[in-house]
């Protein structure tokens, strides 16, 4: 394996693992009684804030050209919608059923690239589709002591589809040719007035009620959010969409884990069936594509 696809495997093993690790700091802050807009207007801000910090004291200059203006608020709108709709998603059913489920990713991913770009599908594409629903059926209808619903399952089909498009984005428009540093500062700095306007104009704000809401927001903010998204960014660069998405399993895999462990989440044989048939459909679907673009 050479240097630059070691780069991209290890970065999108890191981004995938820090962004399952949302629920481990959004849960809390729902706990204390936090609204998912407020909870992610600090998690994009703060993200945003420690970001310019870091790529300063890396002596990188933050000036955007006009042409990526469009493109990087449009990037920033995607990723504040991704992220609005899965928290929607787990203050309301558990985030380990919501991490599985929005691994229907990749499969997006791949027809877009299919449909936009002419990439080829082939028989085994088919066969991980249909696995995929099975699982995504065995999922949905966990068992007793889940929580599932249907409003939860419409928020997060819909973050599959807008963070399928923002995956797509940062590979084939012009957004490829930012240094993934500042893609991301961007993305993250566009994504804030998204929901200053849903706050209308901060009015609907909730302050962080304590010394550990603050730390959690701040977690929230370098783990799943700064650290992720620019690792992600980096994964796509050097190993591609597809590739990234393969190692994205350990997204729901992550929260799967500090759901059980750390809130008690439910987890019971037909639940863990359906999850390891909707990672292996959408790992069949994604190497089937790899192997026909080589």
């Amino acid at each position: 394996m050479n240097h630059s696809r070691f780069k991209g495997t290890l970065c999108a093993v890191l981004g995938a693992i820090t962004f399952g690790m949302n629920p481990f700091f959004g849960i809390p802050l729902y706990a204390e009684g936090l609204e998912p807009l407020s909870v992610l207007f600090y998690r994009f801000f703060f993200g945003a804030l420690l970001l310019a910090g870091l790529l300063t004291l890396r002596g990188e200059s933050l000036r955007l050209a006009r042409v990526y203006w469009l493109p990087t608020a449009g990037a920033g709108l995607l990723l504040a919608l991704t992220c609005l709709f899965w928290f929607m998603t787990f203050r309301i059913m558990d985030s380990g059923i919501g991490a599985a489920l929005i691994f229907i990713y990749p499969i997006v991913v791949a027809f877009m690239m299919w449909g936009i770009y002419g990439e080829r599908l082939s028989r085994l594409t088919f066969v991980g589709i249909a696995l995929a629903t099975v699982g995504v059926a065995l999922t949905c209808t966990p068992g007793e002591g889940c929580r599932v619903c249907a409003e939860g399952l419409v928020y997060i089909i819909l973050s599959a589809f807008v963070y399928s498009l923002y995956i797509v984005a940062v590979k084939k428009s012009r957004l490829r040719r930012l240094s993934p540093g500042k893609l991301t500062f961007y993305s993250l700095f566009f994504a804030v007035p998204v929901f200053l306007v849903a706050l209308r104009g901060g009015v609907d704000l909730q302050l962080l009620p304590s010394y550990r809401a603050f730390g959690n927001a701040l977690g929230l903010a370098f783990f799943p959010s700064l650290l992720s998204f620019l690792f992600t960014t980096i994964a796509i660069r050097h190993i591609g969409p597809t590739k990234t998405s393969i190692l994205g399993a350990l997204e729901p895999v992550t929260a799967i884990i500090l759901g059980v462990a750390c809130f008690g989440e439910c987890m019971n044989f037909r639940l863990a069936c359906g999850i390891l048939i909707i990672l292996a459909a959408v790992s069949l679907v994604i190497c089937a594509i790899s192997a026909n673009t080589r």
